[in-house]
């Protein structure tokens, strides 16, 4: 289980996160809403060990994370950053082939379980006929999609999405919020931040609301996503309209 206790979040001189206690166990998928700036990044960041928080600790199995080391860390917690480099030298199977790196007996040699993980990621992904193609010169969705899929072959205990949606289009969001979907119900634990409320109330059983000036809210999706809640914290008027869910006004 990755705990947060009494955690707080700062940047520069506006409190972001306040006092946060935040249990995410194994076979849960939460989604993490928010206005931008709201901080959901820091808050990913800072669940990953890739940020130390204000005050407050982060905690995986009882252990802090700055406890474990880096390798054993990106076993157990995998995390997709909203940005990145994109001029990787290599193919599409390269760049998702990395995502084996922390749990390769061999980094360096071949790896055959390794290439059949990339091989069924990526087909799952509508990518296999992309395989061979440079990644510099995939489409940005379809880049999301391969990161998606280094992600998912890492095959860590928790999950962590920094708008894994951003660049996808109407099908690719929908595919992809079942595949996290499906990780969940494999036992691993996942948490998305997403902008699309209508996504997690369909496919996420938690949610953690992210307002101004440190407040949060968290629990149950079904007691989360009502329309006084969401008008809230997007601070504008909703409508519902099926079957996109919640929509401005």
């Amino acid at each position: 289980m990755l705990e947060a206790a009494g955690l707080g979040l700062s940047a520069g001189n506006r409190e972001l996160v306040r006092a946060l206690d935040l249990a995410l166990a194994p076979g849960q998928f939460w989604a993490l809403l928010g206005r931008n700036g709201a901080g959901k990044t820091s808050l990913i960041l800072a669940l990953s060990g890739l940020r130390a928080p204000q005050s407050g600790r982060v905690t995986l199995e009882g252990s802090p994370l700055g406890a474990y080391r880096k390798s054993e860390l990106a076993r157990r917690v995998a995390v997709l950053l909203q940005d990145e480099d994109t001029d990787f030298w290599g193919s599409v199977f390269d760049y998702v082939m990395l995502g084996r790196y922390p749990s390769s007996r061999r980094p360096w040699g071949r790896d055959e379980e390794g290439a059949a993980l990339v091989r069924l990621r990526l087909a799952e992904l509508d990518l296999a006929d992309r395989s061979s193609q440079a990644y510099r010169t995939l489409s940005g969705g379809e880049r999301q999609r391969a990161r998606i899929a280094q992600v998912l072959v890492q095959d860590a205990d928790i999950v962590l999405l920094d708008e894994p949606l951003q660049h996808l289009d109407l099908r690719h969001r929908g595919q992809v919020m079942r595949i996290l979907a499906g990780r969940a119900g494999d036992g691993k634990t996942v948490l998305a931040a997403l902008h699309e409320p209508g996504h997690a109330a369909r496919h996420c059983g938690f949610s953690l609301l992210l307002y101004d000036a440190g407040r949060a809210s968290l629990g149950r999706s079904s007691d989360m996503l009502t329309l006084a809640n969401l008008e809230a914290l997007y601070q504008c008027r909703l409508e519902t309209a099926a079957p996109q869910g919640f929509l401005p006004a």
